[in-house]
C-alpha cells in the first residue's frame, strides 16, 4: 500500500508492510553488488565457497517456481528471476577466477626449474634495502596488513557500511512513497498450492544450506578475508524486513484469516528466518578471526622486533648479512650499500 497523493501519510499495518517490503527489495537488488566488486579488486573468490553459491543459485531457481505456482505478486516473481541471474554473475565470475588461478599454478609448475640466487629477486636493489633496513634493531619491520587493521580504517570502514545501508532504506521508503497505488484486488493469495509450497519449503532448506558451506570454509581458514561483510549486512537487512512485511501484514475480510496467510507463508518465514540466524554466526565469524588475525599480526611483529635486537650481538651472521646486502646494492649502482660499507670499513 502507498499513500494516496492528496491525503497524509497513515502508517497502518499495510503501510508498514508496504514500507518494509520496498526496503527488503531494495537491498536484495544490490545484495551481490559488494561481493561482485570485492571479488573483482581482488581478482580472485578464494575467500567465498561456490559451494554457498551454487547451493544459493538451486534455492532462488526453486523460488522462481514456487512464487509461480503460489500466485504470489508479479513484481515478487520478476525479483526472483533477477536474483537468479545475480547469482548466475557472481558463479560464473568465481569460476573464472578459479581457472584463471589454476592455470597460473600450471604454467608456475611447467616453467619452474633450478635458478641462481640471483635470479630469484627481481629487484635486488628493493628488496636488500627492506632487508637491511629489517636488520637494523631500530627499524622494527612492519607488515602492510597492519596498516589495514588501523583504528582510522576500521572506522572507515564502518562508516561506509552505514552509509550503504542508510541509503539502501532511503531508496526503500522512497519506492515505497513514488510507486502508484496499489490494487485491493492484487492482494497476496491464503490459499494453499500443494506443489508451490513444496518448491517454498524447498527454497528454503536450500536457503538454510547455502550458508553452511561458507561458515565451514571460514573455520578452516580461520578468517573471513575475500568475503564482503556488506554483502551480508545486506542479507541480514534484506530478510529482517521481508520478515517485518510479511508478520504485519493483516489481510482484509475476503483474504481470509491472519493464521491462513502466515500458513501460505511459512516456507518463506522458515527460510528467511532460517539465513538470517545462519548470517549471525557468519558475523560472529567476522568479529572473531578478525581479533584472531590482530592478535597474529602483532605476535609476529614483536618476535620480529625481538630477533632483529638480538641480531647484531651474533656477531659473523650479521656481519655477513650487512656484507652480501651492501655488495648486491653495489652491483645494483645502489648508494645505500656504499654508504653501509664505509661506515663498516
Amino acid at each position: 500500500m502507498v499513500p494516496p497523493s492528496n491525503s497524509p501519510v497513515v502508517l497502518d499495518p499495510r503501510a508498514i508492510s508496504g514500507i518494509a517490503g520496498s526496503i527488503s527489495i531494495a537491498c536484495w537488488v544490490v545484495v551481490f553488488t559488494p561481493q561482485i566488486l570485492a571479488n573483482f579488486r581482488r581478482q580472485s573468490c578464494d575467500g567465498l565457497s561456490v559451494g554457498f553459491v551454487v547451493v544459493w543459485l538451486i534455492g532462488d531457481v526453486f523460488n522462481v517456481v514456487g512464487s509461480i505456482l503460489q500466485g504470489v505478486l508479479s513484481t515478487m516473481i520478476i525479483l526472483a528471476i533477477y536474483y537468479t541471474v545475480a547469482d548466475l554473475v557472481l558463479l560464473v565470475q568465481c569460476l573464472y577466477y578459479m581457472r584463471r588461478q589454476a592455470r597460473r599454478l600450471l604454467q608456475f609448475d611447467t616453467e619452474s626449474s633450478p635458478r641462481r640466487p640471483s635470479d630469484v629477486e627481481e629487484n635486488p636493489r628493493d628488496t636488500d634495502t627492506l632487508i637491511a633496513a629489517h636488520l637494523n634493531p631500530t627499524t622494527p619491520f612492519v607488515s602492510p596488513s597492519e596498516e589495514e587493521l588501523a583504528p582510522s580504517t576500521t572506522l572507515r570502514t564502518i562508516l561506509v557500511n552505514l552509509v550503504a545501508l542508510l541509503a539502501v532504506c532511503v531508496a526503500g521508503v522512497l519506492g515505497w512513497w513514488i510507486s502508484p497505488p496499489t490494487d485491493e484486488t492484487n492482494t497476496p493469495s491464503t490459499e494453499m498450492d500443494t506443489l508451490g509450497q513444496v518448491f517454498g519449503y524447498m527454497c528454503a532448506v536450500l536457503y538454510l544450506a547455502s550458508r553452511v558451506p561458507q561458515i565451514i570454509l571460514n573455520a578452516k581458514r580461520k578468517s573471513c578475508d575475500g568475503v564482503s561483510l556488506l554483502f551480508f549486512l545486506f542479507a541480514c537487512l534484506g530478510n529482517t524486513t521481508f520478515l517485518a512485511s510479511i508478520f504485519s501484514y493483516i489481510p482484509g475480510q475476503n483474504e481470509g484469516s491472519y493464521a491462513d496467510y502466515l500458513k501460505v507463508n511459512a516456507s518463506w518465514i522458515i527460510g528467511s528466518a532460517g539465513t538470517l540466524a545462519l548470517d549471525l554466526v557468519i558475523f560472529s565469524q567476522f568479529f572473531l578471526y578478525r581479533d584472531l588475525e590482530l592478535v597474529e599480526e602483532i605476535t609476529e611483529s614483536e618476535s620480529d622486533y625481538e630477533s632483529d635486537t638480538e641480531a647484531p650481538y651474533t656477531g659473523e651472521r650479521t656481519w655477513a648479512d650487512v656484507v652480501r646486502n651492501s655488495n648486491s646494492l653495489d652491483n645494483g649502482n645502489g648508494t645505500y650499500g656504499t654508504n653501509e660499507r664505509s661506515r663498516a670499513s
